[in-house]
């Protein structure tokens, strides 16, 4: 059973879905839907259309370098069947693919740990340009109560130490 990848959305074709258009130069193309082949007839670029695997990885939604995908590539070469290098192959396939799995974790992990500390800039500025929003104009009022208060402190603090200097000269005298 050979499953097939289609030649506009790069998908999945199972055997008997998706359909078969071939070129007078007897190229053939693959498509899983019907909405892959119209596009493909309008002529759409895949790279441009927001849906496909391979505009995910032009934009760098999606890893589009890693070793793992050399065992992807097709071969021509025909194998004589022994039941052991069979066995071998699917164990391998398996271990290729949890391995492919956890790269595109974190190649997802690092995609969002980039837009938060993005979000958290733009959150930034966007308190620094409008802190008069968040404070309120009551607080400009205590804070300036308590500048006033401060002041009138400090002023009190200066007459009673001219007092004092004033008695201890008159006692001096």
């Amino acid at each position: 059973m050979r499953i097939e990848t289609c030649y506009f959305c790069s998908s999945r074709i199972y055997p008997g879905h998706g359909i078969q258009f071939v070129r007078n130069d007897c190229k053939i193309f693959k498509f899983c839907r019907s909405k892959c082949h119209a596009a493909f007839k309008k002529k759409k670029n895949p790279r441009k259309t927001k849906w496909t695997k391979a505009y995910r990885k032009t934009v760098g939604k999606e890893l589009a370098v890693d070793p793992s995908f050399e065992f992807e590539k097709r071969r021509n070469s025909p194998v004589k069947y022994s039941r052991e290098l069979w066995s071998k192959t699917i164990e391998a396939m398996k271990k290729v693919e949890t391995i492919r799995q956890r790269r595109s974790n974190t190649h997802i992990m690092q995609r969002l740990r980039k837009g938060r500390v993005l979000e958290q800039d733009k959150d930034i500025k966007e308190v620094e340009r409008n802190l008069s929003l968040i404070r309120s104009p009551a607080a400009g009022l205590k804070n300036k109560k308590k500048v006033e208060e401060a002041v009138q402190d400090d002023q009190k603090m200066e007459e009673s130490d001219e007092e004092m200097e004033a008695q201890e000269i008159a006692i001096e005298n």
